[in-house]
């Protein structure tokens, strides 16, 4: 049996470790200036992009693994108590597909860094928040449906104000993006300067995706306690077939 309630855990440190480590990392070697640069301006040049990119692949992997088992949790649920209704099951799919889509592009923008494959980076930053969101508001609703089940009415309050949290942060982010860079007059969008034109548009852009960022890493943490219900033993493993080659 494994100790499932770690996962969260493992997600929570991990994405915080790479998000502090990137951007300690990317000060030290002068890519970036200190004051507030987005996530990915902070994980542009190498090595501090080595890094993140090999954290990140990590971390959505053991995401990907916590939205599974959190799938699984409530599909038990629902099997004993086939009273919380066939919507619980719809939206447990949902959630699984929208949480999905955000590992994978968390992994895109890791991967694709914004100077490389611009196009790229930003369609897996609209998957990453975007789908990312929806998966919140996804899993604030399902707690409120498998309570007292599993869970309490308080991380159900927490995940609703987390998902409201982030919808607003994702949307003045976006937003105050594309203002930045339109009023932005500089050479160098990782070494932004007051001078440069748009500057507060940016550092309000770039703080909403440093929080947004917290955020997410804080609600899968929330899901700890839960998980502390849930064991999960080692696969079986049955031969089809058996040859050999002598």
């Amino acid at each position: 049996m494994s100790k499932v309630y770690l996962t969260p855990v493992s997600v929570f440190l991990i994405f915080q470790f790479t998000f502090i480590g990137t951007y300690i990392l990317a000060v030290l070697e002068g890519h970036v200036v200190p004051t507030v640069p987005y996530i990915s301006d902070a994980a542009t040049y190498s090595p501090e992009s080595c890094v993140f990119g090999q954290l990140i692949n990590i971390g959505s992997v053991l995401l990907g693994i916590t939205i599974y088992i959190r799938y699984r949790q409530v599909l038990q649920l629902y099997e004993h108590n086939p009273d919380l209704g066939t919507a619980v099951l719809r939206h447990n799919r949902v959630a699984l597909w929208f949480g999905m889509i955000s590992c994978l592009g968390i992994s895109i923008v890791g991967n694709f860094q914004e100077t490389n494959v611009r196009m790229v980076h930003f369609i897996g930053a609209f998957f990453c928040f975007g789908c990312g969101s929806l998966y919140f508001w996804v899993q604030a609703l399902i707690s409120y449906l498998i309570f007292p089940m599993a869970g309490t009415r308080l991380f159900a309050h927490l995940r609703l104000a987390m998902s409201v949290g982030c919808t607003i942060l994702f949307i003045l982010m976006a937003v105050t993006g594309v203002m930045s860079h339109i009023l932005f007059k500089g050479e160098n969008p990782r070494k932004w300067y007051p001078s440069d034109g748009g500057w507060y548009f940016h550092v309000v852009s770039s703080i909403s995706e440093w929080v947004m960022a917290t955020i997410f890493s804080f609600y899968i943490l929330s899901f700890t306690n839960e998980f502390r219900d849930i064991s999960f033993d080692h696969p079986p493993i049955s031969l089809l077939s058996f040859t050999m080659t002598v």
